[in-house]
C-alpha cells in the first residue's frame, strides 16, 4: 500500500438547523469537521488506505476536534500543525429556502500553512499527493506552500491529484484569479476531478461537451467530470466515456465529490508506480466505477463524516 498525502485546509462547518433562516437569525448550528482534502483524507482513511493529512488549525478545542475525528479514520495527524495565535477556520452555512446560501467563512488557522512549514517534509515518502482546496488560492501563505508543495511532489515523482473545490461565495464577483491558479494545476496534474459547474466555469463554455474537449486541450491528465445521480464523465486521451453511479435515495450530498476522489485515490494507492502511470482506459473506467459507488453511498447519510464512518472498500464489491 503506497502512501497519500492530502494537503491544504481543515476546517469547522457551522451549519445552521434553523430551516430557511438568515445567519444573522440563525440559533441553533451543528459544528461538523470539514475541508475538502480533510474530507478525502477521511475517506482514504475509511477505505483503509495510508493517508497523511498536512494542514494547519487553532491551538484550540475545535482544532482538537478535527486531529481526533481524524486520527478516528486512522489519518496520520504528524503534519497537523496548531497554530497558537490563531484560531481554527469556521465556515458558517445556512440553506435558505430558495436554494441560496448564506455564507460567513472566518477564516483562521488554515491559510497560515506556510512554505517554512512544508520544508521538512520528504515528498518522496508519498506516492501521491492530493491537492483539493479552493481556499489554497485565495491570498496569503497557504497560496505560496500550495506553488511550493505542487513544486516539490512533480520533483519527487509522486502522481499528482488535484480537486479545485470551487466555492462561489469565496470569489465573489470575480473568479479569475480561481481559473487561472486551477488551469496551472490541471497542466501539472496526472489526474483531476472537477464537477460539471466547475468545468462550465474553468473553459467558459456553454455546453458540458463543449468544456470535456477545452480541457482534453489543456493538458494530458486523466480527468473526470462529476455530474450528480447521472455518474461522471471520464476521459484519457481520446477517448471518453459517461461511467454511469448506482442508484441511492440522497439524503445529503456534503463531501459526495470527496469520497469520490478519495476512493479514486485509495485505488491508485494499491498499484505500484508502474502500473498506475500505465493504466489503461478499461482499467480507469474500472476505478471511476467504485469511486461513482463511493459518491453515492456517501449521499444516504447526513454529513461527510458520518457517511465516511459507514465507508469500506467493501462497496466495491457491491
Amino acid at each position: 500500500m503506497n502512501k497519500i498525502l492530502c494537503i491544504g485546509e481543515a476546517l469547522i462547518d457551522m451549519i445552521c438547523t434553523d430551516r430557511d433562516t438568515p445567519l444573522s437569525q440563525g440559533e441553533q448550528f451543528l459544528s461538523k469537521p470539514g475541508g475538502a482534502p480533510t474530507n478525502v483524507a477521511a475517506a482514504i482513511g475509511a477505505l483503509g488506505g495510508q493517508v497523511s493529512l498536512v494542514a494547519k488549525v487553532g491551538q484550540d478545542p475545535f482544532g482538537q476536534k478535527l486531529v481526533d475525528v481524524m486520527e478516528g479514520f486512522q489519518v496520520d495527524t504528524r503534519l497537523v500543525l496548531r497554530d497558537p495565535e490563531r484560531f481554527t477556520t469556521f465556515a458558517f452555512v445556512s440553506l435558505l429556502g430558495n436554494g441560496e446560501r448564506d455564507f460567513v467563512f472566518n477564516r483562521g488557522a488554515d491559510g497560515q500553512l506556510s512554505v517554512a512549514d512544508l520544508q521538512g517534509l520528504d515528498f518522496s515518502d508519498y506516492a501521491i499527493v492530493h491537492f483539493g482546496s479552493a481556499t489554497g488560492f485565495l491570498p496569503g501563505p497557504l497560496q505560496e506552500s500550495y506553488r511550493y508543495a505542487l513544486a516539490q511532489a512533480k520533483a519527487a515523482g509522486s502522481f499528482i491529484s488535484f480537486d479545485p473545490n470551487f466555492r462561489k461565495l469565496l470569489f465573489p464577483g470575480d473568479t479569475a484569479p480561481f481559473v487561472a491558479h486551477s488551469i496551472d494545476f490541471i497542466r501539472q496534474c496526472d489526474f483531476y476531478k472537477v464537477s460539471d459547474e466547475e468545468a462550465l466555469l474553468l473553459t467558459g463554455a456553454s455546453k458540458i461537451e463543449e468544456a470535456v474537449v477545452q480541457l482534453q486541450e489543456l493538458s494530458k491528465a486523466a480527468f473526470a467530470i462529476t455530474i450528480g445521480s447521472e455518474g461522471t464523465i471520464f476521459r484519457l486521451g481520446q477517448d471518453v466515456i459517461t461511467v454511469p453511479s448506482i442508484r441511492v435515495a440522497p439524503v445529503d450530498t456534503t463531501g459526495a465529490g470527496d469520497a469520490f476522489v478519495g476512493a479514486l485515490l485509495y485505488q491508485l494507492s494499491t498499484l505500484d508506480k508502474n502500473a498506475r502511470n500505465n493504466l489503461g482506459f478499461d482499467q480507469w473506467q474500472v476505478l471511476v466505477a467504485n469511486a461513482n459507488k463511493a459518491g453515492a453511498r456517501t449521499c444516504t447519510y447526513m454529513g461527510a463524516m458520518e457517511a465516511f464512518r459507514h465507508l469500506s472498500a467493501g462497496i466495491f464489491e457491491a
